[in-house]
């Protein structure tokens, strides 16, 4: 029997994977604010707790974002598994967000918060993590799936 959308399960794994091993680093060799310039005032590892979303949007009020993790991690299983077959970058795409989604969700629901500690200084951006990443990436493969879907895109045969 051959795995419908296995793109999609290696992606969401992977992104999983690498999210949780980093994040379990981070707990096991920081503490809380604990900074390690790699480029100095340009790109540092810092360990903080995020109960919010990004920018500690909603952290006074966060513990619906665990719900929303699962639910969005549970839709995305129900696309790929009962949905058609997808195209490659969608299957890169969905897969990526599931493995970020699932990665924040272990966070959410394990320790009450998100491990964050990548933190780009020279842009003031905010400090964040790798499931964050591969949210990002995802959402990047699903904007080329489009574009290569979109009629200008095709050829036209008359």
């Amino acid at each position: 029997m051959r795995l419908k959308n296995r793109l999609f399960w290696i992606a969401a794994l992977i992104a999983c994977v690498i999210d949780q091993i980093t994040k379990y680093w981070i707990l096991q060799t920081f503490a809380l604010k604990q900074t390690l310039p790699l480029l100095p005032d340009i790109f540092h590892f810092t360990y903080v707790k995020n109960y919010g979303a990004a920018y500690n949007l909603f952290s006074e009020k966060g513990e619906w974002l665990r719900w929303l993790s699962l639910f969005i991690s549970l839709l995305l299983i129900g696309i790929a598994y009962f949905g058609p077959a997808l195209a490659v970058w969608e299957q890169w795409g969905y897969g990526l967000i599931l493995g970020g989604a699932m990665g924040n969700g272990i966070d959410r629901f394990r320790l009450g918060y998100v491990v964050d500690f990548l933190d780009f200084r020279l842009i003031n951006f905010a400090v964040f993590n790798m499931a964050d990443s591969f949210i990002t990436i995802g959402i990047i493969c699903l904007f080329i799936a489009y574009w290569r879907n979109t009629p200008s895109s095709q050829r036209k045969t008359r």
